[in-house]
């Protein structure tokens, strides 16, 4: 490999040819700051347009400073960092960007966690020179069930287009106008609810101001708290416990599920669940769906459709209903853990403790922000009333407790409530991709061969990879998997498929990079791919520590089909589990 050798602020260092400055800086731990630049080298991901210039370096023997992250290293090349021409160039230009800029930092959402306000604090701007001649954009604020656009505050980083254009290839976003009046919109600048937006979140999760924000229905649920006549009752995610902590000072990837369940009952929550349980009766229904296929197509059944595709995550069901409407008869028909919990508490629990459907609230912790819209679908409620009524973050959780003055470092470790928050391993590591795939691994191998594991981690499965594939022996069968995260990967995959080369049984699919602990609802990771494993290893930790690991020994999911389900796939169960697609070109309803 050919190298170059440079100096970096009196340092030298040696790197391949083709290195950007900045990435030879970081090498050098010299942190060169920046607002448009990102990047996740672990998912191939890397946002470099050199449009903030905010980024810039004096290079000796060049007229002009440099931007960092679009300027590759040469050999015997001399750069300096912080100069005082730089570091004036980059006052300058914060302050071209500023004066464009609304001033509602005291109501914004991103307050406090906003990179540009940390790097107009980190170059020391205390006035911005140049507002009145600066002309003011004016965009009306765009609110869909899942996310608002508040394109004044824009500062064309184009973050948000690159995760939606060639990460997830669902062309949503795309930049217009010029001059103050330059942005980035959804195309032929309709709003997000009618354009190609999945929800997945992700130009939420990357993007640096409050232009791009979740729809926030914390005051929904403190009101539902507050009323006397309504039952509130909680689900939480399993990758909300992995990334909770994150938001009070914990380190990455460190578990917080019993100080969570104590926090929610702090919060007045009536009962507090696991969606891990619903994750566990999922298995149970896709699982069984699956097998069912796979037995008519071994037997030569044409009509069977193989490969499968997991259907929990929203942001996936979006994406092929707007891009592949032809193949919804592909994909497991069973609804996801969120809507499955929603639809088993309104029914089988509300019945337990006597409370009318009406008066039961449930309400989601989820990390996702397409779990908001999902909640909203029409097919989801029964006459207009939803299965679950609000879904709020990870991200929205944490400022909840933080406005009920609640410690979570100090608070002792509680339990999940009895029946519907009972559940095993598999159910815990749906939170990361290859965690679906895996934990119907576990129960499929068991009801097709009728004989038990010898080892309950399937590794191969595992890892950040974008596109992964294993093939797994079912006692003689080899088992073809595929596995994708990030919607553009998806795409290859379902592309195969549509074209019939397609060689899997089954296919997993995650919306966000890395999976549900990636998700547009977690705490903002700012580009750092190590959080992400971080939190990814919390999942298989808790995974590794639960005393029943495959789905279909939960003791609670076997009860509940005794009691109220019959067998997995039964009538019953099929109209409460398991749902329809549709083309998205019709436009899915939903009821604000």
């Amino acid at each position: 490999m050919e190298t170059v050798k440079l100096t970096i602020d009196n340092k030298t260092i040696e790197v391949p040819r083709g290195t950007t400055i900045n990435k030879a800086a970081r090498e050098l731990g010299i942190e060169i700051p920046a607002l448009c630049y990102m990047r996740l080298d672990d998912l191939n991901i890397e946002n470099k347009p050199a449009g903030c210039r905010i980024c810039v370096v004096e290079v000796e023997g060049r007229r002009n400073l440099a931007p960092s992250c679009a300027t590759n290293c040469e050999e015997g090349m001399v750069v300096k960092t912080h100069t005082t021409r730089v570091l004036n160039a980059r006052r300058t230009v914060m302050e071209f960007i500023l004066s464009d800029h609304p001033k509602d930092c005291l109501v914004c959402a991103k307050s406090g966690d906003c990179d540009l306000q940390t790097m107009a604090h980190q170059l020391g701007i205390r006035e911005i020179p140049g507002e009145e001649i600066a002309e003011m954009s004016t965009y009306r604020k765009d609110t869909s069930p899942s996310i608002i656009r508040d394109l004044d505050k824009c500062i064309l980083c184009r973050r948000c287009e690159m995760m939606c254009n060639t990460v997830q290839t669902v062309g949503a976003l795309s930049a217009v106008n010029r001059g103050f009046m330059a942005t980035v919109a959804p195309a032929f600048e309709q709003n997000l609810e009618h354009s190609t937006c999945t929800y997945c979140g992700q130009c939420v999760a990357v993007c640096p101001t409050g232009a791009l924000t979740e729809v926030d229905h914390t005051p929904e649920v403190l009101r539902a708290l507050a009323d006397p006549a309504k039952t509130v009752i909680v689900q939480t995610a399993p990758a909300v416990r992995a990334a909770l902590g994150e938001m009070f000072g914990m380190k990455p990837g460190t578990l917080v599920t019993g100080k969570m369940v104590t926090a929610l009952r702090a919060l007045g929550f009536d009962y507090v669940f696991d969606t891990d349980f619903a994750a566990d009766l999922t298995i149970m229904e896709e699982g069984t769906e699956f097998l069912d296929r796979l037995k008519r197509h071994l037997a030569g059944d044409k009509t069977a459709r193989l490969p499968i595709l997991t259907s929990c995550c929203p942001g996936w069901v979006n994406f092929f209903e707007e891009y592949f409407p032809d193949l919804k008869d592909v994909p497991s028909t069973a609804k996801s853990p969120q809507q499955m919990f929603g639809a088993i508490a309104k029914t089988y629990f509300a019945d337990k403790i006597k409370v009318d459907r009406k008066n039961l609230v449930v309400v989601s912790i989820m990390p996702c922000l397409a779990k908001k819209y999902e909640c909203q679908r029409e097919e989801f409620s029964t006459d207009g009333n939803r299965d679950v009524d609000y879904s709020i973050s990870t991200r929205e959780l944490a400022a909840f407790i933080k406005q009920a003055n609640i410690d979570l470092n100090n608070l002792e470790d509680s339990e999940f409530d009895a029946p519907l928050g009972e559940s095993t391993g598999a159910g815990v590591i749906f939170g990361t991709t290859g965690g679906v795939i895996e934990a119907a691994c576990r129960t499929a191998y068991e009801l097709y061969t009728g004989e038990k594991l010898d080892r309950i981690d399937f590794t191969e499965l595992r890892g950040l990879d974008g596109v992964r594939s294993a093939t797994i022996d079912f006692n003689g069968l080899p088992l073809k998997i595929g596995i994708a995260h990030g919607l553009g990967n998806a795409r290859k995959l379902l592309d195969e498929v549509r074209s019939g080369e397609s060689q899997f049984h089954a296919i997993e699919v995650m919306a966000c990079p890395g999976g549900c602990i990636g998700g547009g609802g977690q705490p903002l990771h700012h580009g750092r791919s190590e959080i992400l494993k971080a939190r990814a290893a919390a999942i298989y930790n808790e995974d590794r520590n639960k005393p029943i690991r495959k789905s279909h020994e939960n003791p609670f999911i076997i009860q509940l089909y005794d009691e109220f389900l019959g067998e997995p796939n039964s009538e019953k169960a099929h109209s409460l589990l398991h749902t329809e697609y549709f083309d998205k070109k019709k436009r899915v309803v939903v009821k604000q």
